[in-house]
């Protein structure tokens, strides 16, 4: 069970989320977005409240793990990107488990929060067999 750091403001909400793998595919979304436990403090555009700086700290961390070497094998890149994209939704979702109000939103994480871990057990699974 991993804690989700962001900084100062470490948050024991997410003490209960299990751990987030850092698989992925390089950096189609950009670069500059903070960063995860162990490093500084993600510092998130506008507003600098928990939450913020929570979903900082998800987005550099997504985008640390989509930055891969490319191997020229469109699936097993494709694979290995989605497996860090699919685990910053959820890590996404978790933060708003942890800080949202509204319980349609609520229900949506977690509906994307089962999602994306069956889509992810299942990539991981294909890497598994594919990826050499």
């Amino acid at each position: 069970m991993g804690l989700l750091a962001v900084g100062p403001l470490a948050t024991a909400a997410f003490a209960q989320s299990p751990g987030m793998p850092m698989q992925g595919h390089g950096g189609m979304h950009g670069a500059g977005h903070g960063a995860m436990a162990g490093a500084p403090a993600a510092k998130p555009k506008g507003d600098t409240s928990p939450s913020s700086l929570a979903f900082a700290a998800v987005n550099a961390k997504m985008h640390e793990g989509m930055d891969i070497a490319f191997s020229g094998n469109a699936d097993i890149d494709f694979v290995k990107g989605m497996i860090a994209h699919h685990q910053g939704a959820i890590d996404m979702a978790k933060v708003q488990l942890a800080f949202g109000r509204d319980d349609k939103i609520k229900k949506l994480s977690e509906e994307i929060i089962k999602a994306q871990e069956g889509e992810i057990a299942m990539m991981k699974d294909w890497l598994a067999k594919n990826a050499r």
